[in-house]
């Protein structure tokens, strides 16, 4: 099973379009949050520990989670999708980029 968590700034478009997009394919559990002090679901250790996979939209989300997760983050496989905060929740383009980027990894274990 893999634990494929979702993460951008404010979880309010592009990882939670992530976490449903995924949420029904086989073998995959989702989860998203943000690293802003505003997110709708911030970031808590939990999620970290109980991901096998972390995907970040952003590099300044990677830069972020380092900083202020590091000690969670050991061992932990994080992805940057480079996906920038220009789509709205569940819109077309957005959905297809996702499965474009994330797909594969989710896909080769």
């Amino acid at each position: 099973m893999i634990r494929a968590l979702f993460i951008c700034t404010q979880n309010r478009l592009r990882s939670p379009t992530a976490e449903q997009v995924f949420a029904s394919w086989p073998g995959v559990e989702t989860d998203s949050a943000g690293l802003g002090n505003d997110a709708n679901v911030p970031l808590s250790p939990e999620q970290i520990d109980w991901a096998t996979m972390i995907f970040v939209m952003e590099r300044a989300h990677r830069n972020k989670l380092s900083k202020k997760f590091k000690p969670y983050l050991n061992g932990k496989q994080v992805i940057c999708l480079n996906i920038p905060d220009e789509y709205d929740y569940m819109q077309e383009e957005l959905v297809l980029l996702l499965k474009a980027k994330v797909g594969p990894f989710l896909r080769m274990l």
